[in-house]
């Protein structure tokens, strides 16, 4: 059993513990996120999050700063909720977040994955990729970075 573990695992593309994506259902530019194995969901960066009703359903208007340590550029981001959920940081402050799925592109993979909205203005990444994004399809070299492609400065 272990032995098929193994062959299952070398199969599995490598990511580094950070990694270039891109949101195509949200925004054109490339978002530098950080690969979080402990968190359990993926996150991204939102503020001024607006709940509306569209078509009879549940949808929320964000604001995105998507380029670390910049505030000057806002991009505003429209989706369908798909929940709301009481998530847990790393500092184990409970907060309830609304949940919606988007596309990502990590270098030639495309996923689609459940995003919960918080403001991360004062972390360094926009955006965390968290363990179930990744199980099954991705291991991560915590010693490298930009394995998917691109590089520190841009994609």
């Amino acid at each position: 059993m272990q032995v098929e573990e193994q062959v299952e695992t070398t199969q599995m593309k490598a990511l580094g513990w950070r990694e270039w994506v891109q949101l195509p259902d949200l925004v054109d530019v490339p978002i530098k996120a950080k690969v979080d194995t402990g968190a359990k969901t993926s996150s991204l960066h939102a503020f001024f999050i607006e709940p509306y009703i569209k078509d009879g359903k549940p949808w929320v208007k964000f604001l995105l700063h998507p380029n670390q340590n910049d505030n000057d550029i806002e991009v505003e981001c429209h989706a369908a909720v798909s929940d709301r959920r009481e998530v847990s940081d790393s500092g184990g402050h409970k907060e309830k977040r609304y949940v919606i799925e988007s596309s990502i592109v990590m270098g030639k993979d495309v996923l689609i994955a459940e995003l919960t909205l918080t403001d991360r203005d004062s972390m360094s990444f926009r955006m965390l990729l968290g363990r179930n994004l990744l199980r099954g399809a991705f291991v991560v070299d915590s010693g490298s970075s930009f394995l998917m492609g691109g590089n520190s400065k841009q994609a």
